[in-house]
């Protein structure tokens, strides 16, 4: 979905209203509905929680969407199990999804639900204890029979026995008046449960004044096949709308307006980022002007990536979903080698099993792409959780030494530029390049501006054409190994052009010829070739952000802690404190200025969603004792908290 904005100030995009299609269920309350106060907030933060069966992920998803067409800006952090269908009303079987969406920039999903959407006492279990007190809560009180809340261990019903005082309570019957609404579409009951997500997007649409027709489209789009399914969650959708207009508990209703001064002039999406990082390698490819090959398995959270770039075979893109790991950076290695722009997407489990081609492709110097979209681990871990852990790996996860330039965006929509940016380094110095994502950045979202095509970079690389080295004989032939002065970058020579056979393989070549080679001075003298062509590759300077100049520390982040650690800077700047922080893209080279950096300051801290590897990295390269500080709960950093520990590393 895309809105124009021609500038900030004229954007303006009025709340659509249901058309009346579908009757208003009967109110909790017969009485005749009182006028509804209307409240004006700068900020929203609501998770929507219940069984992974209750379509919470899809009843985000279309909340966002709709928000994102207002022209909120926004953030999001999908949350679910890595079972398929968990346990029906357990604790591991909730599935939630957060949106925070405001009138002004915001950097996050939000610490705490202002808003908490609780399908069944699972739900309500799980993450009440996230709800600061005064914050509403919305309950589905169909669910709360004694099976269901001993299930979690609820002795007493929440409802009754004081859980929830302190809190603003609204007990909606969702699945009776969900089945009430479609008891005219000749539904089972079991059909018209399904339906309840809807009734709880179409209350909280109206609670927020949010557009509605897009989402109506979209469920007659989706269920296109099953139009009596289609009309059913339509019906529900504006039933919940309805109910929200009708009933008097529900007395105030709140607006957000659009954050029309937080973008610049342009044409904006919502995206996630796994679906930012397809678009990038897509420019990538055309800007390079070369096919694009993915060679992939499929693996959470990565699989998105795959299951996009398959739809795009009229953009010149070939997707191959191997039999396994292995296979898959193994023909996307082969597919560098035919002359596309080839590209393996994995998490860390198919790193591992990937690493000992990567490092053929060192050997080769092909240009590769292996994305990695980090989750926990170690080994299968937590496969829908987020986790920085894989760093070391990209680093140093391969025998011998097998340098790898690293290159990790920070936002879900930066996954664009950062595929491009991977894409320019790969082709240009003929090697793989690590692109580290993770599960928060690859299945969060936030508004995308729609470059202009001449806004992006042009990756066009030239193919060897013929013989490139003189004999003393006067002979002219072609030398796999003779490089770039510049780059150090060999030359790219496809398979099958005349004059340019050479030998390719994973044993050690001789400088210029490729020939095999075992000589010590020679494999001493690759090594640190290939070790100074990725020493050398060109990255832009690290910059600072230190609006007085006046700090002594330096909160450093890397990859999807951007987010957090800004919107914790700018509670610490609040109150009185200066703090100055830098947040690297690329860490394998590092900017050439980062000692320079480092050394301008007393403290620096590091936040990572590790137990410290940039800061093991930092403290040996530089000799900075570095404050790491670290969380490995499978959930990204809060802001409140960052700020606690940027505060206590101030006053130490």
């Amino acid at each position: 979905m895309t809105s124009q904005v021609s500038s900030p100030a004229e954007q303006a995009v009025p709340a659509e209203q249901p058309s009346g299609a579908a009757a208003a269920p009967t109110p909790v309350d017969a009485s005749p509905p009182s006028a509804k106060e209307v409240r004006r907030l700068d900020r929203v933060i609501i998770r929507f929680a219940g069984d992974s069966g209750d379509g919470m992920q899809l009843t985000g998803d279309r909340f966002t969407s709709e928000t994102a067409s207002f022209g909120n800006d926004l953030s999001t952090l999908p949350n679910f199990p890595a079972e398929i269908r968990a346990p029906a009303g357990t604790l591991p079987g909730v599935s939630s999804f957060q949106l925070h969406f405001a009138d002004h920039d915001i950097l996050t999903p939000g610490d705490a639900p202002d808003v908490l959407v609780a399908m069944n006492p699972a739900a309500l279990k799980a993450n009440l204890a996230d709800v600061p007190r005064g914050g509403e809560i919305i309950v589905n009180t169909d669910e709360f029979a004694k099976r269901t809340m001993a299930k979690v261990g609820y002795a007493t019903s929440p409802l009754e026995d004081g859980t929830l005082d302190g809190y603003n309570v609204h007990p909606v019957p969702l699945t009776t008046l969900t089945i009430e609404a479609l008891k005219d579409f000749g539904l089972s009951r079991k059909e018209a449960e399904r339906s309840k997500n809807m009734f709880a997007l179409g209350l909280l649409s109206w609670m927020y004044h949010r557009p509605t027709q897009n989402t109506e489209d979209f469920l007659r789009k989706k269920f296109a096949k099953k139009p009596q399914i289609a009309e059913a969650n339509v019906a529900a959708f504006r039933a919940g709308w309805n109910f929200g207009e009708t009933t008097e508990d529900f007395a105030v209703s709140y607006e957000v307006a659009p954050a029309t001064s937080a973008f610049p002039a342009g044409t904006y999406r919502n995206i996630s980022g796994n679906l930012a990082l397809s678009y990038g390698l897509i420019a990538a490819a055309r800007q390079a002007d070369l096919p694009l090959y993915l060679g992939s398995y499929p693996i959470t959270p990565a699989s998105d990536i795959l299951h996009e770039l398959s739809k795009h075979k009229n953009f010149g893109v070939r997707t191959f979903q191997a039999e396994d790991e292995i296979a898959g950076i193994g023909a996307a290695l082969g597919a560098a080698f035919g002359g596309a722009l080839a590209v393996t997407t994995t998490s860390g489990p198919g790193v591992a099993l990937k690493s000992e081609t990567i490092g053929l492709a060192v050997s080769l110097e092909l240009p590769l792409l292996i994305v990695d979209i980090q989750r926990g681990g170690p080994s299968t871990g937590l496969p829908t959780k987020t986790e920085q852990a894989d760093l070391l790996q990209a680093m140093y996860g391969r025998n011998g030494e097998a340098p790898v330039p690293i290159v990790a965006p920070k936002t879900p929509a930066d996954c664009f530029d950062a595929a491009l940016d991977a894409a320019r380094i790969a082709l240009t110095y003929r090697t793989p390049v690590f692109l580290l994502s993770d599960g928060y950045l690859a299945n969060g979202s936030e508004p995308w501006r729609v470059p202009e095509p001449d806004e992006l970079p042009d990756l066009r690389t030239r193919f060897a054409t013929g013989p490139n080295h003189t004999l003393a004989d006067g002979t002219e032939v072609f030398w796999p190994y003779k490089r770039d002065p510049q780059t150090l970058a060999r030359p790219w020579a496809v398979p099958g052009t005349p004059g340019l056979e050479h030998r390719i393989g994973g044993i050690e070549k001789q400088d210029g010829t490729g020939n095999i080679s075992y000589d010590p001075a020679n494999h001493d003298f690759m090594v640190r070739t290939r070790q100074a062509k990725t020493d050398g590759v060109s990255v832009p300077g690290l910059e600072v952000d230190d609006p007085t100049g006046e700090a002594d520390t330096l909160v450093l982040g890397w990859g999807s802690t951007y987010g957090p650690i800004t919107a914790a800077v700018r509670r610490v700047r609040t109150a009185g404190d200066h703090i100055a922080q830098a947040h690297l893209r690329h860490l394998n080279p590092f900017p050439a200025n980062l000692g320079e950096v480092l050394r301008r300051y007393e403290k620096v801290v590091v936040p990572e969603m590790n137990l410290g590897q940039l800061a093991t990295l930092i403290r040996a390269r530089y000799l900075v004792d570095v404050r790491s500080h670290t969380q490995v709960s499978g959930m990204p950093f809060k802001a409140a908290q960052l700020a606690d520990v940027l505060k206590e590393a101030i006053d130490d």
